[in-house]
């Protein structure tokens, strides 16, 4: 058993160092989300960021969120493009920045030459003023998410969305010629939307309520398109456990150990290098888009196989509370532990939490006092913002120990 349990651990190291490796965010990173209102809702980018602090724990990466509704590749109500970029972008010296920006450029009307050349000039001189400030920064180009032309009919000929599309397929190049990554958060969410559509059509429209801004659902999925083209691993564990022979066969991305049998079942001890996406599985919209997608299977997958139980119906517990209630040859097929109640969801949960409260201090702090209050030359001012910057550190802090591993004890026992 000492052998069998060092030999888990090695494994459980190698898979987060893989993982970790193939992902395009690194320890050490400050990610910038730079956009219109969408960013702006701070849902893509928190679910993002959830998603990054739960499947790597071991890594600190440093997140901060710069939308501004009304944007466009011009600016808008935050002010110039460049006055945008230099005290909402460049100050946090990011080394990722995201750009998701189209949605007003193209005046929710056909497309014609004149605008959508003001949104690719725009565009590429957003490009070309981060890469000369921050030579060496990774730039992500967003295409952007949908307009609602699935569970409502177009406006007008064709749909806005189309044009939208246009737009991404003038980003594509952009990327491509400037040897940037991109994210297609349009494609999927619009297949999504589709399928949905067809199973439920009075919740499908409210994945995207005014057909502009998505709710919850929407920007669940549009993270997911964001994390799949950084190369986001899909298995958080995979853990199979022979009750007959009382070992781990399998532990992927976890640490099992004390592996006991009794004619009634099998319990054992195990510490996962990682928490399930921290999702709500009881909102009916958030169920409504992952079922309508590839989300679990993309993202959020936690296999647990237990083989070698005599037929019989079995109880599923984790630290005594219960989880589920599976046939031996359910257990034997794997269970995916991710969209289940468990105490790793709750944990994950905590850690969504800290994100949305540490992301409201940081934007009390920008749009409440820095950027409104900054014509007064207030002398107070700079040192305000610095204290709240202290209570958002200390509450990253906080979400970073929150997301750590934890032991739990696994018991499936015979009803």
């Amino acid at each position: 058993m000492p052998f069998l349990r060092k030999l888990v651990f090695g494994w459980v190291g190698c898979a987060v160092l893989a993982a970790a490796a193939d992902f395009a965010i690194k320890d050490g990173d400050t990610v910038v989300f730079y956009g219109d209102s969408i960013t702006d809702q701070r849902l893509y980018t928190a679910f993002t960021e959830e998603y990054i602090v739960t499947r790597f724990p071991q890594l600190h990466v440093k997140f901060v969120h710069s939308g501004w509704g009304g944007d466009r590749v011009i600016g808008g109500g935050g002010g110039p493009m460049e006055l945008r970029i230099k005290r909402d972008v460049l100050a946090y010296h990011p080394t990722v920045i995201t750009i998701m920006l189209g949605m007003n450029d193209g005046r929710y009307r056909a497309s014609d030459a004149d605008t959508f050349g003001t949104f690719a000039s725009g565009y590429a001189e957003i490009v070309k003023h981060l890469k000369r400030s921050l030579p060496g920064v990774r730039i992500t180009l967003i295409e952007p998410s949908p307009y609602d032309d699935v569970t409502r009919p177009p406006t007008f000929e064709g749909g806005y969305n189309a044009v939208l599309v246009q737009y991404g397929g003038y980003l594509k190049e952009l990327a491509k010629s400037e040897n940037l990554s991109i994210a297609d958060l349009n494609t999927d969410v619009v297949a999504a939307l589709q399928k949905a559509n067809a199973t439920d059509p009075a919740n499908a429209q409210k994945i995207i309520p005014d057909r502009v801004h998505p709710g919850a659902s929407g920007h669940l999925l549009m993270a997911e398109a964001l994390l799949k083209s950084w190369g986001a691993p899909a298995i958080v564990s995979a853990v199979e456990i022979d009750a007959a022979a009382g070992s781990a066969t399998e532990a992927k991305g976890a640490e099992v150990s004390a592996v006991e049998t009794s004619a009634k079942g099998v319990s054992w001890t195990e510490t996962d290098a990682a928490l399930p996406m921290p999702v709500d599985w009881n909102d009916p919209l958030i169920k409504l888009a992952t079922d309508s997608s590839d989300f679990v299977e993309a993202l959020d997958r936690e296999p647990l196989r237990v083989k070698g139980l005599p037929p019989g119906t079995y109880a599923l517990t984790i630290d005594g509370a219960p989880v589920g209630t599976y046939s031996a040859d359910q257990l034997a097929g794997g269970i995916n532990l991710a969209t289940l109640q468990t105490p790793m969801l709750k944990q994950a949960l905590e850690v969504a939490k800290l994100t949305v409260d540490h992301n409201n201090v940081h934007f009390a702090r920008w749009r409440t006092l820095q950027v409104p209050l900054e014509k007064y030359h207030l002398s107070s001012l700079p040192a305000t913002m610095t204290n709240l910057d202290v209570v958002e550190d200390e509450i990253v802090a906080l979400q970073h120990a929150t997301a750590q591993p934890k032991a739990h004890r696994y018991e499936v026992m015979m009803q």
